[in-house]
């Protein structure tokens, strides 16, 4: 049975506290004491965190920002909402992440949490994009086009494997909310390295 809609709108406002758990933050304040946005390129997300704190520690961030996805996921199916408050959920949790009320509302740019929705509500159409990542990867030594290149297969798995289609539009809608965070730094380096014609820069981009 479908929840009411005052219970659906205090799962996406749960949603939103949940996605803004800075993972990254937490794990400076642990490991080395500072904060991690005075340090490599001032994000709260994975990159960050692997540069400043090390592989293990970066892992471990990734992991509990995309378990933060899951867990809405989990939330909301368990609690019976609907596909759309589903798909708000969703939505919450990858801004509260991204403009987390915790840290100024600062925050990473989505992705780990993405990925981690996608594995809950799909985990073996999700896990083919796995290898794509790190083939991507090794290629560049870079996470930021790994990390793109992973949301582009996703979409594209989903739409040519016939996945329900407010499915594929969550996606999509996601997809622009990373590329609107995630990437819009990167595009303005990735300009000028082109104009520069640093091609290290381009493929090594973070």
């Amino acid at each position: 049975m479908t929840i009411d809609l005052l219970t659906a709108a205090l799962l996406v406002a749960v949603s939103y506290l949940i996605g803004g758990i800075p993972a990254a933050f937490i794990g400076g304040k642990i490991q080395r004491g500072f904060d991690i946005r005075d340090h490599g390129n001032g994000n709260v997300g994975t990159v960050n965190a692997v540069r400043t704190l090390g592989m293990r520690s970066g892992l471990l961030v990734l992991a509990a920002d995309g378990a933060k996805g899951a867990v809405v996921i989990g939330i909301g199916r368990l609690a019976g909402v609907s596909d759309y408050s589903l798909f708000a959920m969703a939505i919450a949790v990858t801004a509260g992440h991204n403009w987390s009320p915790y840290i100024g509302f600062k925050g990473g740019k989505g992705v780990a949490v993405i990925f981690g929705i996608s594995l809950a509500m799909a985990p073996v159409l999700s896990m083919m994009a796995g290898p794509i990542v790190f083939a991507i990867y090794f290629a560049t030594r870079s996470w930021v086009w790994a990390f793109g290149g992973g949301i582009i297969a996703i979409n594209a798995i989903f739409m040519f494997t016939g996945a329900p289609t407010l499915c594929i539009v969550l996606c999509l809608v996601l997809s622009v909310l990373v590329i609107a965070t995630h990437f819009a730094r990167e595009f303005n380096e990735l300009k000028q390295a082109l104009l520069d014609r640093n091609w290290r820069k381009v493929g090594l981009l973070e």
